[in-house]
């Protein structure tokens, strides 16, 4: 979980990326059964990461977290495999297409983001790279197209944006950015956070931007951004 989710929403031309969020965010249907992470200790890196990769696939809304809060905007994450040509040399890593987009206007994501889901011996934990692309509209609708035809350069991720480190918990995978976040320059903020939770039902998501004097200027403030799974598998 590409792995981002700010409240305040913007337009744009509907293309996928690929949260970690992870948002993530998300991000298809309801979680596979015969592909449910599994929990126990002896699971290796390798399979985490296949896992924390299912879990992101499909489609997440936030509509029950808007039933609460009728402020909250209704967004929907949509998140897909890719295929990148020159990635053959680790074949340990998993790339996403992930995309948000308000409910009300899904031809016009607002936020676009490509994830490397990986295993990372050292910090025994899954990685989630994410990267922001330099065109997003070259990639509108990537996910509506077979696998087949959802394959990309390397080139073509675009810019690093930050990593999020996920480990196992019961049924859950906890995932956090790097003790002092990642550097951003975006909406005001010089300095990105992000902590998320994700099960086979969705992902709650703490995603926050923090200026050059530490005063947080936007994201999650005292509740999580709350994504499940749609009821219907996407075809």
């Amino acid at each position: 979980m590409s792995i981002s989710n700010q409240r305040a929403v913007g337009t744009g031309t509907a293309s996928c990326a690929i949260a970690l969020i992870i948002s993530l965010s998300g991000i298809a249907g309801i979680y596979p059964a015969q592909a449910q992470p599994g929990t126990g200790p002896t699971k290796s890196l390798k399979q985490q990461a296949q896992d924390v990769a299912a879990l992101l696939e499909g489609q997440m809304v936030t509509s029950a977290q808007s039933i609460e809060n009728p402020e909250a905007p209704r967004v929907q994450m949509t998140t897909c495999r890719i295929q990148v040509a020159q990635a053959s040399a680790d074949p340990g890593s998993i790339f996403l297409c992930q995309e948000q987009a308000l409910t009300n206007n899904l031809s016009k994501s607002y936020r676009q983001r490509f994830l490397q889901i990986s295993p990372s011996p050292v910090t025994q934990s899954v990685r989630s790279l994410s990267f922001r692309p330099t065109t997003a509209s070259t990639f509108a609708g990537l996910c509506n197209k077979p696998l087949a035809e959802r394959t990309l350069n390397l080139s073509d991720l675009g810019t690093y944006v930050c990593s999020i480190f996920l480990k196992p918990s019961g049924n859950t995978y906890i995932g956090n950015t790097p003790i002092n976040g990642c550097p951003a320059n975006y909406r005001g903020a010089v300095r990105i956070t992000n902590r998320i939770e994700l099960t086979p039902t969705g992902m709650n998501t703490w995603d926050r931007g923090f200026d050059a004097n530490g005063q947080q200027v936007w994201g999650a403030k005292t509740e999580a951004y709350q994504y499940r799974r749609l009821e219907e598998p996407k075809q």
